[in-house]
């Protein structure tokens, strides 16, 4: 997914190398949000939202980074995030989108919960080619 940057606002790149990156992403999240002028629930579920793809990007795709920024379309404003890895894919999209199913210790909400969470949401993923996960939340 190619965002619809907003004019005159260019995203932002940062890395996920660490665990120490996440703090920062959240924070940039939070600004982006508070600067689109986000409900503050909105901004909550998107924090959230992208704290979890975050941390999945990290721990299942080895690391990698997500770009974020404002967007605008048909009026509306709102915050995107793409989130992409190197890392080994996802070999079944069905179950990793299923409730309560984890590849490793968590609870199994990363995903789906992100989902749920945001207005938009695409997972583009292949075993061996890494995962790319674009979300959007829009101002009510």
């Amino acid at each position: 997914m190619t965002a619809p940057w907003a004019a005159g606002e260019d995203p932002k790149v940062y890395p996920i190398a660490r665990s120490g990156d996440l703090v920062h992403i959240r924070q940039a999240i939070r600004a982006l949000a508070q600067q689109s002028r986000l409900s503050l629930v909105d901004q909550t579920k998107m924090i959230t939202a992208a704290s979890e793809l975050a941390r999945n990007t990290l721990i299942y795709g080895g690391g990698g980074k997500v770009t974020a920024g404002l967007v605008s379309a048909n009026g509306r404003r709102g915050v995107a995030a793409v989130f992409e890895d190197s890392g080994p894919g996802i070999p079944d999209v069905d179950q990793a989108m299923t409730d309560g199913w984890t590849s490793g210790g968590g609870l199994g909400l990363g995903l789906s919960g992100a989902r749920r969470l945001v207005d938009d949401f695409r997972l583009d993923t292949a075993p061996g080619e890494g995962t790319t996960v674009s979300i959007t939340k829009w101002a009510r």
